[in-house]
């Protein structure tokens, strides 16, 4: 119920809400009690676009924000589209604090991302932040979402504007992107292992050599962090949502194969890129701040997105790709 009665009356406007982490925060805030949901629609309001940002604070009169909205995908999307991730996720940050900041919002929370820390960084942890520059595949997406930490920072020391930044590891779950360009790692390796016996595949390859780690954050998980950091959190400092798990690509690809019954062995493409060595993300400051701590294990996880992804086949009736 005191959940609850925190959300009851407050309007909230969720950008991305349509997409993969914002329908999750949407589902989560309506479990509280959120009665006043904005969902704003791309094709309504281009959030690059400050008139749109205008028009969207005028009409949907906030009492909080939370900015999901974003140009987000792999390897492989970060490697050919760098101009426009950096152009998108930099922009669209840029109107929206400014929009709060014109129209005296109570609350804007920001979602950064693992990308913006250093390639070589010693430790994943909040202090670590600024001491390198981040891996290269992934610079463009990611210094875009760090400079809007420092706007935050220097709106709340000028305006008093109260903003939380967020920085989470490596999503996955239902609701993924499906097109092989944008999809992240977990949902790139399903793809293939249950296109695999449809097409009749001898093998399956895989990007890289399988050594980089990630940590792995489901996204309900996340969801229901960002909302109770939205509930509880008000500190200028960026805050890590992570489960603290290190697993390699390699692991990850032989879990997925078993809990798809690949029947055909995996091979590895090192001419392509790994991406940043490695990851693994401190999420101490979370759970201290704001009682954050994961509750899907990987495996776990990683079944319900293979059954979404298998349900999602079925709708198509079609294999991935075809």
């Amino acid at each position: 119920m005191a959940m609850q009665n925190h959300w009851t009356g407050k309007r909230v406007v969720v950008t991305g809400g349509a997409g993969f982490l914002g329908s999750h925060i949407v589902k989560a805030l309506r479990e509280r009690g959120c009665d006043h949901l904005v969902i704003p629609r791309s094709y309504e309001y281009d959030l690059r676009h400050e008139d749109h940002v205008t028009r969207l604070f005028s009409v949907a009169q906030p009492d909080l924000v939370i900015h999901a909205a974003g140009s987000v995908g792999g390897i492989g999307a970060n490697m050919a589209n760098p101009g426009k991730f950096f152009y998108d996720n930099g922009i669209m940050g840029l109107h929206m604090i400014e929009g709060a900041r014109r129209v005296g919002l109570k609350k804007l929370v920001l979602i950064g991302t693992v990308c913006s820390y250093p390639k070589h960084a010693s430790a994943f942890k909040e202090d670590e932040f600024w001491n390198g520059y981040p891996e290269e595949v992934n610079a463009a997406y990611g210094l875009a979402k760090k400079m809007l930490l420092v706007q935050a920072q220097a709106y709340r020391q000028q305006y008093g504007l109260n903003t939380i930044y967020l920085i989470l590891a490596n999503l996955y779950g239902p609701g993924e992107r499906l097109d092989p360009e944008n999809s992240h790692v977990t949902t790139a390796i399903i793809r293939k292992c249950l296109d695999a016996a449809q097409r009749r595949a001898d093998r399956i390859v895989l990007w890289g050599d399988g050594s980089p780690t990630r940590d792995f954050l489901y996204v309900a998980d996340a969801a229901e962090g960002i909302v109770l950091a939205t509930e509880r959190y008000n500190g200028a400092e960026p805050v890590n949502l992570g489960t603290g798990v290190e697993t390699s690509i390699r692991t990850l690809a032989e879990l997925v194969a078993r809990l798809t019954n690949l029947s055909v062995p995996i091979t590895w493409d090192t001419t392509k890129p790994n991406g940043q060595p490695r990851r693994i993300v401190d999420a101490t400051r979370a759970k201290k701040t704001f009682g954050f701590q994961p509750r899907t294990s990987l495996e776990e996880g990683l079944r319900r997105e293979i059954a979404w992804m298998q349900g999602a086949t079925r709708r198509s009736s079609g294999v991935f790709g075809a």
